[in-house]
């Protein structure tokens, strides 16, 4: 990949945009409200970076792998390379779990935590999931709280946007008896 540059793109929920750098994509944004919203949002995540008309060849494939599961294609995005330069090693460990979890599928904060090696370190996973910087190449979406309560979600729109991302995937909760939609 070439140099930084960030740039916005359509997909069926609205502009999202996306940044990429020599080691790969460095940042994802879900729509902010319009296109306006969401190149304000990605000139503040990434400043002084230069905004492409369009993303470059090599950044094509996760624009059209983005912009299918949007849509509603059972992706699991787990081709894109991310350059976690700069991201925590537990993050690191936190998005590699998630990345895992197939569309239309959940797993819960704790049950990541579990497998991270102590269940007590749920709420650690989700400040992690908070910070999410890949949505939804790393799905943060697909991640629920004890008993598939929605639990948070950073991007814009908050729980709204999850449960809608969810829909889009025909999401089921891992236990039957959550009642998420």
């Amino acid at each position: 990949m070439g140099p930084g540059g960030f740039a916005l793109f359509e997909t069926p929920i609205g502009a999202c945009g996306i940044a990429w750098g020599p080691r790969g994509i460095v940042g994802v944004q879900l729509p902010e409200g319009g296109e306006g919203a969401t190149r304000e949002r990605m000139r503040r995540r990434f400043p002084g970076w230069v905004e492409a008309a369009e993303a470059p060849a090599e950044v094509g494939p996760a624009v059209a792998g983005i912009r299918a599961l949007l849509a509603g294609e059972a992706l699991d995005l787990a081709e894109i390379e991310l350059d976690m330069e700069g991201v925590s090693e537990f993050h690191q460990r936190v998005y590699a779990i998630a990345r895992r979890i197939p569309p239309g599928q959940t797993r819960s904060y704790g049950e990541i935590a579990a497998e991270l090696g102590d269940k007590g370190l749920a709420r650690a996973v989700g400040q992690a999931l908070g910070l999410n910087p890949f949505a939804p190449v790393v799905p943060c979406h697909r991640v629920l709280g004890a008993g598939g309560k929605w639990g948070g979600f950073s991007a814009h729109g908050g729980a709204a946007s999850k449960l809608r991302l969810l829909a889009i995937e025909g999401a089921r909760p891992a236990s039957e008896s959550a009642d998420l939609f």
